[in-house]
């Protein structure tokens, strides 16, 4: 058995990167999961690789009621939901004064609103599925560290921490057994990572000499590290722990 038999998860973000390797880690683990996302094509896919066990749907996590969409179609393909994971968001770079208004409200669209309201869009189902049920939200180092560069994704990450704490806080006091936690990411080998990389005037290499430094164990982490993470934090063996922050970051949310 592994430690996400019985669990059923939506994974939004669930067609690349972190996201499509918590849902291959899930499934790997027995469980089963519905991909959510906006590359319908790619979930697609994604699903059919993974078989039986896995499903996907259309969704815009901007949208409340793409959310609700997304929850019913969890529950009729697989009967129940018992695991959140929100794994969506963006990082682009703009300060206050440079970055632009586009950039700030897309970001705090997709990163903070996305996760808010798929939380009240899952609660009411993963309550009714009568089982211990587990949220994992998507963070950042940048959310224990802010940097100076990305300013609308600080507090995009920054703000989503505090809303889980929140959560967290909430469920538990009334008694309702779904544990809410944040994984929080160094730099990460994913699309998002690389679309970094060849986006500067700097070469690549450059580029990635210089994210790794600021890791103290010098290197990038890997996709397959964080979604580890969000297994363990969305299984059972996770059970008295809620509202933490967990890093995979390297180091680098302590650096000097």
């Amino acid at each position: 058995m592994g430690r996400m038999a019985g669990k059923v998860a939506l994974v939004s973000g669930g067609a690349e990167g972190i996201g499509a390797h918590v849902a291959r880690a899930i499934v790997a683990e027995g469980g089963q999961v519905m991909l959510g996302d906006v590359q319908t094509e790619k979930a697609a896919a994604l699903a059919a690789e993974l078989g039986e066990n896995a499903a996907s749907v259309a969704l815009d996590v901007r949208e409340l009621a793409q959310w609700e969409a997304a929850v019913a179609a969890t529950v009729a393909k697989f009967g129940k939901l018992t695991v959140l994971a929100n794994i969506a968001g963006i990082s682009e770079p703009g300060t206050v004064t440079d970055g632009t208004l586009d950039v700030w409200h897309r970001t705090i669209d997709i990163n903070l609103h996305g996760p808010f309201y798929g939380m009240r869009a899952a609660i009411p189902a993963m309550e009714a599925s009568g089982e211990p049920c587990a949220i994992v939200n998507i963070g950042s180092m940048i959310a224990l560290r802010p940097a100076a560069f990305v300013a609308a994704y600080s507090a995009s990450k920054t703000g989503l921490r505090g809303l889980t704490q929140s959560v967290a806080l909430d469920l538990a006091a009334r008694g309702v057994p779904i544990r809410v936690n944040m994984v929080h990411p160094g730099a990460i080998r994913t699309p998002m990572y690389e679309r970094y990389k060849f986006s500067g005037a700097d070469t690549p290499e450059n580029i990635e000499t210089g994210f790794a430094a600021t890791h103290p164990m010098n290197r990038i982490g890997e996709p397959d590290e964080v979604a580890r993470a969000v297994v363990f934090l969305a299984s059972d063996e996770a059970s008295f722990t809620t509202g933490c922050d967990f890093t995979v970051d390297g180091g680098g949310s302590i650096r000097s």
